[in-house]
């Protein structure tokens, strides 16, 4: 069962199209995965339709029409070239969802012991900072903070930190103000994430004096 939902003003901030591309994929793979989630989507997208009906409505140039019919006798540009994905040998019977399927998704890569991290890069917006988290079972990431917001969506296994407990399906929402070390459940963990600002680990800013 889904325990952890975004927040309802960044779920607000998913359907108006304002969230970063990383975070906003990241809410999507949740919203995807949640019946609740999907209710609550399908709400926010009726009262907004309703206040679009109250807006009044600005007249169009006068050849709007005549540009329209001539942009469709143009030919139609060539589809872009599907994003290399990397076989990641995931856990038996765990596809990843649909949402990440535009995105270009690299090798594992090593990052501690028993951690490793796979790197999402969005042809939309390539700078974005987010990545695909492999825990095994029983071992911690390293205690950091964060520069920004960081949104962690659970695909399979689980984990637990200060802020509670996450499996299957759950999203937490993490920002500058949470400093933590999340540990994986005895089966491991794997998670999509979105960073904002890059993590902040305690022991370097220690010995920066910082």
């Amino acid at each position: 069962m889904i325990r952890h939902h975004p927040a309802p003003e960044t779920l607000l901030a998913h359907v108006a199209g304002t969230l970063a591309p990383g975070q906003a994929l990241t809410a999507a793979v949740h919203v995807q995965g949640c019946a609740h989630c999907q209710a609550q989507t399908r709400r926010l997208e009726a009262a907004g339709g309703a206040l679009l009906e109250d807006v009044v409505p600005e007249p169009l140039a006068a050849d709007a029409f005549a540009a329209v019919m001539a942009r469709l006798d143009e030919p139609a540009p060539p589809p872009p070239p599907k994003p290399r994905q990397a076989d990641l040998r995931l856990p038996p019977g765990l596809v990843l969802p649909a949402a990440l399927r535009g995105a270009a998704i690299g090798r594992w890569l090593w990052m501690g012991l028993g951690l490793r991290y796979s790197r999402v890069t969005l042809p939309w917006a390539p700078k974005e900072n987010v990545m695909l988290l492999r825990v095994e079972g029983g071992r911690r990431v390293l205690r950091h903070s964060h520069g920004g917001a960081e949104l962690t969506q659970v695909l399979w296994g689980g984990f637990h930190d200060i802020t509670g407990a996450y499996g299957p399906g759950d999203l937490q929402e993490a920002d500058e103000t949470i400093e933590h070390q999340p540990l994986a459940d005895p089966e491991g963990c794997l998670c999509l994430a979105a960073l904002e600002g890059g993590l902040r680990l305690p022991w370097i800013s220690r010995l920066m004096g910082k």
